[in-house]
């Protein structure tokens, strides 16, 4: 059988010379025009201040980017289409004959799964 489409992700990182870019850890783009889908401040995470409490000068943001998944890649999201729904099911055929392999995660059932529903699973 042929493998299940998947998307891949990929971050750029910069340096950026100012204490504060967007003021949040995560903001999400779903609009059409832009190019990534989030950029991440790391310093908003746990770091935004120095030990005297005091901005720290420079931060650093990642945007993150989707594309096609190609051999070589780390898959991320599963591709939820026709042609890819019916190959999962072939493949959860023969999963199921399986009695010592688990497959798990958003990949191992071909289903895409945020973090705040699977943080109310642990």
């Amino acid at each position: 059988m042929v493998a299940l489409n998947s998307r891949a992700d990929g971050s750029v990182f910069k340096v950026l010379d100012k204490p504060n870019f967007q003021g949040n850890a995560a903001v999400n783009y779903t609009d059409r025009e832009t190019s990534w889908t989030r950029i991440i401040e790391h310093k908003w995470f746990e770091f935004g201040k120095d030990d005297d409490g005091n901005d720290i000068p420079k931060t650093v943001i990642s945007r993150e980017y989707s594309s096609e998944w190609k051999v070589g890649d780390e898959p991320y999201y599963p591709v939820n289409d026709e042609k890819n729904s019916a190959l999962y099911q072939e493949y959860k055929k023969l999963a199921d004959k399986e009695q010592k392999v688990i497959f798990g995660g958003r990949l191992g059932e071909y289903k895409y799964y945020g973090k705040r529903l699977v943080s109310g699973w642990i």
